[in-house]
């Protein structure tokens, strides 16, 4: 390999490419790992608490159509719909990486797709 071809290279594999999506696009990627969405059971899920001190809604809020703070740090989260915050899942490494992080933090574990898929379909629809 030449100097110049080593350069491309190099200058290509630090380059960060973000996957632009849409909420449908990714609500649609879920469903074909785990099958169709329920809007009633992500609404549920959102709300409840699953063995830990937290629910989704502890830091979102219900309705998740407005900016909130952390209950922790005290930090502005953006609204979560996607009807009221145009920037919600469209980036979808950030999507896998709120899931992974809050999901960790209310189940103790990471999301199933199917949980994405509920929940994602829930809150497509709140408006």
């Amino acid at each position: 390999m030449n100097k110049k071809s080593f350069l491309s290279l190099v200058l290509l594999s630090s380059i960060s490419v973000d996957v632009l999506s849409t909420p449908q696009e990714l609500l649609k990627g879920y469903e074909a790992q785990s099958g169709m969405a329920s809007s009633t059971r992500g609404e549920q899920f959102f709300n409840a608490k699953h063995g830990k001190e937290w629910s989704c809604a502890s830091c979102h809020e219900n309705p998740p159509n407005h900016d909130t703070k952390h209950i922790v740090t005290g930090k502005v989260i953006k609204s979560l719909s996607p009807n009221t915050n145009p920037e919600r899942f469209i980036d979808q490494a950030k999507v896998e990486k709120w899931f992974k992080r809050n999901c960790n933090d209310v189940l103790a574990h990471e999301c199933t797709a199917q949980e994405k898929a509920d929940v994602l379909s829930w809150l497509m629809k709140v408006k």
